[in-house]
């Protein structure tokens, strides 16, 4: 009866020994995958902040456009005088340009990026200049910028289709029927991202006149 005995404690023993050395494996594998879950969050936290901060400072480098001469994206240099509220003069060359739309600029490098706000929410880079717009505008319209001219970088179009766009004004002579000399209106816009002709337009009275 003894040796039963002692033969039960030492089964006993060693399934209590097995039960908390399997308690023991089971309780580290969970201490491991709980480590290697927070070890996965931390890491895409880290990727969230830093995509963050990159727009972050994205959104620091573009500023209210200020008063200075500047090197635009294609290395040309360009004159921007800021005014009250929105008003901007943008000059190239000899050709100023008048805007009332909102305008920022962002430093790249060495050169700066001028974008005006459209009113669907969407930014316009200005890549072209007003003394390229005018003289594109002017060789469409076959006039010269004398007189009452005026050139306005402007919102053109409607819905998801506005755009930026440079409006020049001006006059050119012509005849009516042949015989009357006399003034006549004309327009033409200019995308400030592209540098085509969106439209031209002329006085109403131009089809009885020869230019």
């Amino acid at each position: 009866m003894k040796g039963g005995k002692k033969t039960m404690k030492k089964i006993f023993l060693f399934l209590f020994v097995s039960l908390m050395a399997m308690s023991l494996v089971l309780a580290a594998n969970g201490s491991a995958g709980t480590t290697g879950q927070q070890g996965t969050g931390n890491g895409t936290q880290t990727n969230t902040e830093t995509q963050n901060q990159g727009e972050e400072s994205q959104l620091q480098n573009q500023v209210q456009v200020q008063t200075g001469t500047y090197m635009n994206q294609a290395g040309k240099q360009m004159q921007v005088q800021a005014g009250e509220g929105n008003e901007v003069k943008l000059q190239s060359g000899n050709v100023e340009a008048k805007t009332t739309m909102a305008m920022t600029q962002e430093q790249v490098q060495n050169r700066t990026k001028l974008q005006v706000k459209l009113s669907n929410g969407m930014n316009a880079e200005v890549k072209v200049m007003p003394d390229t717009a005018s003289e594109t505008a002017l060789a469409r319209l076959g006039a010269k910028c004398e007189g009452e001219c005026t050139i306005e970088l402007k919102e053109v179009g409607t819905g998801n289709q506005v755009k930026a766009a440079y409006e020049i004004k001006t006059q050119k002579q012509a005849r009516v029927l042949g015989l009357f000399k006399t003034q006549m209106q004309v327009q033409a816009q200019i995308n400030a991202e592209t540098g085509e002709v969106i439209k031209t337009q002329k006085s109403w009275w131009a089809f009885l006149a020869s230019e």
